[in-house]
C-alpha cells in the first residue's frame, strides 16, 4: 500500500500549473553501508494528477493498493546538502499499482538532514509525462 501524503504544484512544458500527488510508502529498516546501524525509512514517489488544489488536499490519507519499486534511469549526480558529497546515481523511484507491471510518477530521493536522505525527480513514465503536458 502507498499512501498520498502530500501534494506540489508544478509547471509543465508549455508553462500551465499541474497537481503532482506525493505518495509515500511504507516504513522499511535499511542498514547503513558506512556505520553498519539501521535507520527507518520511506520511499516516495510524485506523480502527475489531473486534480485541482481542492482535491488534492481531500486526497491526502487516502492509501493506494500498489508500493513503489526501485527503476533505472539515467545516471545523475547530486549534492548531499549536509555533507556537501557528490554522489551518482542510476536509480530512481516509481509507483507501481498492485497487479501491475506499469511503472508511474517521478522518483523522489529527498534530503532529509535527520537522515541524510537526498532529492530527485525524473519522469519514468512518457503517458504520465504527457498527461502532465495537456
Amino acid at each position: 500500500m502507498v499512501t498520498i501524503t502530500g501534494y506540489n504544484i508544478r509547471q509543465n512544458k508549455g508553462g500551465e500549473n499541474f497537481v503532482a500527488l506525493t505518495l509515500t510508502g511504507n516504513v522499511e529498516l535499511i542498514q547503513s553501508s558506512s556505520s553498519g546501524r539501521f535507520y527507518a525509512t520511506n520511499r516516495k514517489v510524485s506523480m502527475p494528477s489531473t486534480f485541482d488544489e481542492a482535491t488534492a488536499k481531500m486526497c491526502i490519507g487516502q492509501s493506494m493498493p500498489g508500493s513503489i519499486v526501485r527503476t533505472a534511469c539515467e545516471p545523475y549526480s547530486f549534492t548531499v546538502k549536509r555533507t556537501g558529497e557528490v554522489m551518482s546515481l542510476a536509480y530512481s523511484w516509481a509507483y507501481q499499482p498492485e497487479g501491475s507491471k506499469e511503472l508511474l510518477g517521478h522518483g523522489v530521493v529527498e534530503v532529509d538532514e535527520q537522515q541524510n536522505h537526498s532529492t530527485f525527480q525524473k519522469a519514468n513514465s512518457s503517458a504520465i509525462m504527457a498527461a502532465a503536458n495537456r
